[in-house]
């Protein structure tokens, strides 16, 4: 009798964390003073697919950004089959951004074959390049494959937080303060070569990697 009751609970507060979360998310955002640049006009909706990169430490304010400035944009990240997973996938869909779930769990050439896949169904890829596990600010390879097999542009995104706490994790997450300045600098735009010259891959792979740390702490 006592274990049915806690699977009830667990099932009751997982069904409803969701919901919380995107709560307490939508609640600070609409306290924040947001100031989106944006060159290449990608919020008119205008291009094709893209890859969008941004830290991993940037995550928490993504989903509003989405919702008030790039709702034209069809966007969807790649999540895991996992509990978790699920949770994440239930808090970005009330944002408006799709997930394809099954994914980030894996390593390798399926992971790689996956988001090739939803490139080419014309849908945005949202990646944090230096997730899940860091190191911070390393442009890990995968999105940058993509893009080459894809012809995609990545388009990276550098946020900044006027204020803000910062978490003792391995990335140092960052949380904006209610009422703070979020600066949001989209692109510009980073074709992507498709070479099989390591050297040249690597060069374009850190190229794209100094403009994203570029005035990081």
């Amino acid at each position: 009798m006592k274990k049915s009751i806690r699977r009830a609970r667990r099932a009751v507060a997982a069904k409803a964390m969701p919901a919380l979360i995107a709560g307490m998310i939508k609640l600070l955002g609409s306290t924040l003073r947001i100031r989106v640049e944006d060159p290449d006009n990608v919020a008119g909706g205008e291009h094709g697919p893209m890859i969008w990169l941004f830290w991993h430490n940037r995550l928490l304010v993504m989903p509003v950004v989405y919702k008030k400035h790039l709702r034209s944009r069809q966007g969807s990240v790649l999540t895991s089959p996992s509990g978790d997973g699920e949770v994440l996938a239930q808090v970005i869909g009330k944002f408006g951004v799709g997930a394809i779930r099954g994914s980030s769990n894996k390593r390798g050439a399926a992971a790689l074959r996956e988001m090739v896949k939803l490139v080419r169904s014309g849908c945005d890829l949202c990646v944090t390049p230096d997730g899940p596990r860091g190191p911070k600010y390393r442009l890990n390879p995968g999105a940058v494959q993509v893009a080459a097999m894809t012809g995609a542009p990545l388009l990276p995104f550098r946020v900044r937080y006027d204020n803000c706490w910062e978490l003792k994790t391995w990335d140092a997450f960052r949380i904006p303060k209610p009422f703070s300045k979020v600066e949001v600098v989209i692109g510009p735009l980073q074709p992507v070569e498709n070479t099989k010259d390591a050297d040249l891959f690597e060069q374009r792979r850190l190229e794209v990697q100094t403009l994203m740390v570029d005035g990081e702490e």
